[in-house]
């Protein structure tokens, strides 16, 4: 897939941009994205954002953080500095004034005095900003409405149709008056009216069931444009539910149609209903009219249609007339399906825009980031998507998406040789149930992706190696073209050897996951550990400067002497008191010296799910066999989970990062917490492990004391617990497949 633009059309499509600033409420407590994410107190946001080339901004200038207590006490200065940056670089906001919220707490979905209120909230935005010709006062209030009022999740955690009939009038009153106060000030300002256009689907079974779906989500734009009446599908459900004939008429009496639709669009937007729950025993069911049935997303359903974007924009087109946006676009996925998915949104624009229909932009949403989204906010636990900036290092910082962006911004050609292939709604491994068990299937069958044989691939040498095998597997699972080479292929301290394999193969990027690594064994073979880990990074940094070949090479927390007593940095001095310390810290330098875009991992105590010579698997085997097992107590370290280190590393590299990061799972351990920690996480008595001191360990190379590592740059591994738990439940499943192979 490839994004392109349409040069043939009069007025080409605009990238615009938005933050993720949903301001919700769960009981008497507000969850704020901007505030989670630090925006609120980065005045260069702005500039940032500009970079990325696009043209309008989704920004909130909501009522819940200006005007909590009344606009007798609102602080403007929260949005202040910012629109005002905007209005510099004519950069076109598009104000939110309540975005998946209820108002302040004074108020609720349901109250009769929500619209009357956000109106006089909306009159005083105008009139502080006169300038601001773009106004989504309520963000998606249908969907709203079911999060809070159907199914009970929002405040005021409502869970019937006849809070939702309420929740959606209220919403659309409260958008008509919002605009007339605005246009009272600014007669020109347009109302960019957004919401979910996703589609249901089903079983026979459940037609009557999506139907009814289908109909629902045109509601609030319908009541919007007039369009409801005697003669509307939902007309005598909402009376059934609370409406009068004189409440949805006043709609028609008060026409708002939007300038703009902004459809919102999501992996998750389309469904599928199912009434045969037991085929889905890992999904729980909910009652539909009192009948069980499984609401899950239509891409991961076999039986379900292609779930593709244009189509439902050239409906909306069809049933409207007016010109459309989409208004949201963000998925969260590793890297090279995040620029997967923007290309497939944008190319279905142009689809749309190919078939007549009005398409004024695409917006790249949550730019730097969000949060919690996994809970439907619903809890505070800090579980982070990465948008076109990741805001982990504090400063936010640019991803591959961005420089997405910026080609889209140009008119230009994604060239990003990452993003070629499906994404995980179209590969065959995302269907339930049992998509571990599929996974598994497609790699035993093939080395490579089965779509990406043509393309430039990752070369990654190390093919006989846990982290080489374990980057061919995440290579397989996230459809990113690779190539595993053993040193018969590649060696890379061989500088013809490394050649020969650079002509074959055309990567784009090389992974070195080979390397000496016998820690001990290094003092008594010297000479081979510094020809792997010095002299072989050496020699691929020579060969990706010539050839302007991305390089990622791995070293170790033990070019470090322990004598800080806290966890090092990317930038404290290294100091290596045995020979695999050195040879490790002799390649960094190599490589560094020679490619100024390399990027360079210092880890810490790799363990995993798929071999068996690890030490937390191995800890665990000798307790499952009933045996006692020491580990030492005095020598501190951060241990590091495989398949976050390869995820992690993969997305930095699509990024293009460059120079040295520890990446770790965080918690600074002995080696004797950390056996006790698995054995916990595994649910197995602890008391047969035992602790001991380094020094009757029979050590041949000196440990440093603590090697703990942490990121001034940016903390981008889960926390350990996070990983032991999904280590436990990736280990049962990969002996279990070994069980079955061998029986």
């Amino acid at each position: 897939m490839q994004i392109f633009r349409n040069k043939s059309v009069t007025q080409p499509l605009a990238l615009w941009g938005g933050i993720e600033c949903t301001v919700n409420r769960v009981g008497d407590r507000y969850f704020d994205q901007a505030a989670q994410s630090g925006h609120e107190s980065r005045p260069d946001d702005i500039e940032l954002l500009h970079t990325t080339g696009l043209s309008a901004l989704r920004y909130p200038v909501l009522w819940e953080r200006v005007a909590p207590d009344g606009l007798d006490q609102a602080d403007w200065s929260v949005v202040d500095v910012p629109l005002a940056a905007c209005r510099e670089r004519g950069i076109t906001v598009i104000a939110g004034l309540v975005h998946h919220g209820s108002g302040p707490r004074n108020t609720s979905l349901i109250d009769a005095g929500f619209a009357p209120a956000l109106a006089a909230y909306a009159g005083a935005v105008a009139a502080r900003y006169p300038w601001i010709d773009h106004y989504t006062p309520v963000n998606e209030p249908l969907t709203t409405a079911r999060f809070s009022t159907l199914y009970g999740l929002w405040y005021p955690h409502a869970s019937s149709d006849r809070a939702f009939v309420t929740a959606v009038l209220n919403q659309a009153r409260a958008t008509v008056l919002a605009m007339q106060a605005v246009r009272s000030v600014n007669p020109s300002a347009k109302l960019v009216q957004t919401d979910d256009l996703g589609k249901t689907w089903g079983t026979v079974e459940m037609a009557a069931v999506t139907e009814f779906y289908n109909d629902r989500r045109w509601l609030a734009w319908d009541l919007l444009c007039g369009k409801v009446d005697q003669r509307h599908s939902l007309w005598a459900y909402l009376l059934k539910h609370g409406a009068t004939a004189a409440d949805l008429l006043w709609f028609r009496e008060h026409p708002c149609p939007p300038d703009i639709i902004g459809v919102n669009y999501y992996v998750t937007s389309e469904r599928w209903l199912d009434h045969r729950v037991e085929r889905y025993p890992h999904l729980r069911p909910g009652l539909i009219d009192g009948q069980p049935c499984i609401d899950t997303e239509a891409a991961r359903v076999a039986e379900a249609p292609q779930a593709h974007l244009a189509p439902l924009l050239i409906e909306a087109w069809h049933r409207y007339g007016l010109p459309i946006a989409i208004t949201e676009a963000h998925i969260h996925a590793g890297r090279e399906d995040q620029l997967r998915w923007m290309a497939e949104i944008w190319d279905a624009a142009l689809a749309a825009q190919a078939a007549g229909v009005d398409m004024q932009a695409v917006t790249a949403w949550a730019l730097l980031g969000s949060f919690d989204w996994d809970s439907l906010v619903t809890r505070q636990a800090g579980h982070y998507e990465s948008g076109a900036f990741d805001i982990r290092g504090g400063k936010p910082r640019p991803t591959a998406v961005a420089r997405l962006l910026q080609q889209v911004a140009a008119g230009d050609s994604l060239s990003h040789p990452a993003a070629l292939g499906l994404g995980w709604w179209r590969r065959p491994t995302r269907y339930h149930p049992g998509r571990r068990s599929a996974l598994r299937q497609s790699i035993a069958a093939a080395p490579a992706a089965p779509d990406a044989a043509m393309r430039a691939p990752l070369l990654i040498s190390g093919a006989n190696g846990t982290l080489g095998r374990a980057f061919a597997r995440i290579c397989t699972e996230r459809n990113l073209a690779f190539r595993l080479v053993s040193r018969d292929e590649m060696d890379i301290t061989d500088p013809d050897s490394v050649e020969r394999a650079l002509q074959r193969y055309q990567p784009w990027a090389l992974i070195n996951a080979s390397g000496y690594v016998r820690v001990d064994d290094a003092e008594r073979d010297a000479e081979r550990c510094f020809r792997e880990n010095a002299h072989g990074p050496h020699v691929l940094a020579m060969a990706c400067a010539r050839h302007r070949i991305h390089l990622t090479t791995f070293s170790s927390d033990l070019v470090f002497d322990g004598r800080a007593g806290q966890p090092y940095v990317e930038t404290d001095d290294i100091s290596p008191i045995n020979v695999y310390g050195r040879s490790k810290a002799d390649g960094e330098q190599a490589v560094l010296g020679l490619l100024s875009n390399a990027l360079v991992i210092r880890t810490s105590s790799f363990f995993g799910p798929w071999d068996k010579y690890n030490f937390v698997h191995r800890a665990l085997g000798a307790l499952e066999a009933g045996q006692a097992f020491g580990a030492p107590g005095d020598l501190i370290i951060t241990p590091t989970y495989v398949p976050d280190l390869v995820d992690t590393c993969l997305n930095l590299v699509v990024d293009g990062e460059r120079g040295i990061w520890h990446l770790t799972n965080g918690c600074v351990v002995s080696w004797f917490a950390l056996a006790r920690r698995a054995a916990v996480h595994a649910r197995m008595d602890p008391t047969a492990l035992y602790e001991q001191k380094s020094s009757d360990c029979n050590y041949i190379a000196r440990r440093p004391a603590n090697s703990a590592l942490r990121s001034h740059r940016a903390v981008l591994l889960p926390t350990l617990d996070n990983a032991l738990t999904r280590f436990m439940a990736q280990r049962t499943d990969h002996l279990s497949g070994i069980e079955a192979i061998s029986g």
